[in-house]
């Protein structure tokens, strides 16, 4: 089994991961095009760096022609703004001098009121313009379904987008949609979330494990105030996830970073047995004394016997017995729930006290989907009680592939065991798409996806 392993033992940033990926192999050039594509104003740098003696690759991301900034420097300069009104520069240089660890600016719509009056007079702030407005989740995720990537990269950088406002919206008691990312922020996001999307997906690895995170420590200025290391919303992503400090005074993971590691990490593990086949190293900005300032990839075959034939992980398991749901309400309730992160969910009709018929309902979580997908069920049905429990599961190792019907493509996705494949199913929605587009039976397109396939193989 082909997996990647990220090793945090200097934090997570976007600009980070993008970074050890092309260190990795993945060329620059998938990058450039992808954020030259999503046409909001922003290219990026990339260049070679060194970090604490170790050589890594430097990612940065330009918004109209100007470096975003880390958000502590952009609140430090918008104070100093203040104390100097005369003084009010813009900064273009393109070296690489050592800066804190940047981040995006996030707000909710009601967040300016938030900002202290002594923060918000005065001149503008760097990176401030005329132009400037704030973008909401709905717009963020009409640019990113209409950018030239697959449907795969699309859904995945929408759902870090989405665990990312979800942070953000339960730390301030809003909702997701309100939540709002400043223009600079939101394009320097997009470039970082979908680039790593992209990425991921060029990889072409069965999973992805991460490291535990070293969070840094003390203390973070961003719009609501000055919190402790780790910001409030990368601990709230980081939940359930495996965290330390080693005694840095700095925000070493970002909530981009741990959003990122949140969708894409499949398990956190110590490094595992594996055949080591590329690395990658990805700079943070600071470079800081006597410590790598650096995410490190590795990208190989797993040597271990287990994961040969199966891949094992803890899941969740949710249960609710519901004998008073309408069945219209139930449907719905699972297209949610899938829609929201669970691995799988299905019904089970049973029979419940004093002889109700009821419906068994059973969701596979990730363990930190859980809670969310727990109050999706409270919110949703008319049950009581959710039922939780870890399990181990046992899985094939699994990968897709595109076959080119008379119709159109049609998606396949291929289990197997030792190298042998075991299993091979075309992908309904591509058939379901394909037989109502062009009128034809379903059981046809399915039939003809996999006789292509078994040609290939066949070859």
């Amino acid at each position: 089994m082909r997996i990647a392993y990220l090793d945090c033992f200097s934090g997570m940033s976007g600009d980070m991961f993008l970074g050890a990926l092309v260190d990795a192999g993945i060329p620059a050039q998938i990058f450039e095009e992808t954020v030259a594509a999503l046409n909001i104003g922003a290219y990026l740098e990339i260049s070679r760096v060194v970090r604490s003696g170790i050589t890594a690759t430097k990612v940065d991301v330009y918004v109209h022609g100007e470096k975003e900034l880390p958000r502590e420097v952009y609140w430090e300069q918008r104070a100093h703004s203040h104390e100097h009104p005369h003084r009010h520069e813009h900064h273009h240089s393109h070296d690489h001098e050592p800066v804190a660890l940047r981040e995006h600016n996030f707000s909710l719509t009601q967040a300016a009121e938030d900002v202290p009056a002594e923060t918000r007079a005065g001149v503008p702030a760097p990176h401030e313009h005329a132009h400037e407005h704030s973008r909401g989740l709905t717009e963020i995720r009409e640019i990113i379904r209409k950018s030239a990537i697959s449907e795969s990269a699309k859904n995945t950088a929408i759902k870090i987008f989405e665990a990312l406002g979800a942070a953000e919206a339960k730390i301030h008691n809003s909702s997701i949609e309100e939540v709002h990312f400043h223009e600079v922020g939101a394009v320097d996001a997009m470039a970082d979330i979908v680039c790593a999307a992209v990425g991921a997906e060029a990889l072409a690895v069965d999973q992805i494990v991460c490291s535990p995170l070293n969070v840094g420590g003390g203390t973070v200025k961003c719009a609501h105030g000055t919190f402790p290391v780790p910001a409030p919303a990368t601990l709230e992503l980081l939940q359930n996830a495996p965290v330390y400090s080693s005694g840095i005074e700095l925000e070493l993971v970002t909530p981009t970073g741990a959003a990122i590691v949140k969708t894409l990490a499949k398990r956190f593990a110590p490094f595992p047995a594996m055949k080591v086949q590329k690395i990658g190293y990805g700079a943070g900005t600071r470079d800081i004394s006597g410590h790598a300032n650096v995410v490190r990839l590795s990208v190989g075959e797993s040597q271990s016997e287990l994961a040969e034939t199966v891949s094992r992980e803890t899941i969740t398991v949710l249960e609710a017995n519901l004998d008073d749901l309408n069945p219209q309400v139930f449907g719905y309730v699972m297209d949610r729930l899938l829609q929201e992160g669970a691995l799988d969910v299905f019904g089970i009709p049973v029979q419940m006290k004093k002889s109700r018929p009821g419906m068994l309902l059973t969701v596979l979580a990730r363990a930190q989907d859980a809670p969310k997908l727990s109050e999706i069920i409270f919110s949703e049905t008319t049950t009581l009680g959710v039922r939780r429990r870890d399990e181990s599961r046992q899985t094939l190792t699994r990968k897709w592939i595109t076959v080119s019907t008379q119709w159109g493509d049609v998606r396949l996705k291929v289990g197997s065991m030792n190298g042998t494949v075991t299993n091979y199913a075309p992908e309904y929605e591509d058939c379901r798409k394909i037989a109502t587009e062009h009128r034809v039976p379903l059981k046809d397109v399915m039939q003809e996806a996999v006789q292509h396939y078994l040609r290939g193989v066949l070859k």
